[in-house]
């Protein structure tokens, strides 16, 4: 009786084990990927190859670098009344001095409006603020859809891991198998040689237990 009791203890322990090892295996993928990349090689990422917008515009959290910026920009704007050169510098510094879309649309923008804006009555130059702010306030809608949506995508992306890692690795899993196979084997036996006690205690003739031997000679 005590060997079956020690069994089943052991395999519930097998089923802890290995309940244990998929939540491990979860929650450590889990927190790599909340980590995310060293900052400094996700950088080099966007900004290795081409428009480096159009690579930070594929991750929620390029998108939201690009929506502070922007908000950063519309602020000034707020402040001296028009997006200045200065302004869009600062921007431009922000990617290196390297050249992108987005800097280049905001300078296009600017120079579009006047080329003298001191000249321009105070009417004017706030119609001038008025669509400036507009116009920037698209840019951070459009950039605010697109971290929407791929956070959306991302998301995805996490349940279908989390799904993947709803299983042991192979090793460990074979490891546990192997154990419990052992463990039920271990069981039944102990439970057939209790029956078998029970059983003679009833005064039933209970024939000697056969023991097969498996060979593998010819």
């Amino acid at each position: 009786m005590d060997q079956i009791v020690t069994a089943h203890w052991r395999l519930r322990r097998a089923l802890s084990a290995e309940s244990g090892e998929i939540a491990l295996n979860m929650d450590t993928g889990h927190r790599k990927r909340r980590q995310g990349m060293d900052p400094v090689l996700q950088w080099m990422q966007w900004t290795t190859f081409g428009d480096p917008i159009h690579a930070m515009e594929k991750s929620s959290i390029g998108n939201a670098i690009l929506r502070g910026w922007l908000v950063e920009v519309r602020a000034a704007v707020e402040k001296e009344g028009a997006m200045t050169e200065a302004a869009v510098q600062a921007l431009a510094g922000r990617f290196g001095g390297k050249p992108n879309s987005l800097v280049n649309d905001l300078d296009a923008f600017r120079r579009k409006l006047v080329a003298e804006p001191d000249r321009l009555d105070d009417a004017a130059r706030e119609r001038q603020k008025a669509e400036t702010c507009i116009f920037l306030d698209r840019k951070i809608g459009g950039f605010q859809c697109w971290l929407a949506r791929c956070a959306e995508e991302e998301g995805y992306e996490e349940d279908a891991r989390q799904a993947v890692a709803g299983l042991p690795s192979g090793e460990a899993l074979d490891k546990i198998l192997r154990y419990e196979t052992k463990l039920e084997r271990q069981m039944y036996r102990a439970m057939a040689q209790l029956e078998r006690v029970q059983r003679m205690r009833r005064g039933e003739a209970i024939p000697a237990p056969l023991s097969v031997e498996v060979s593998g000679r010819g």
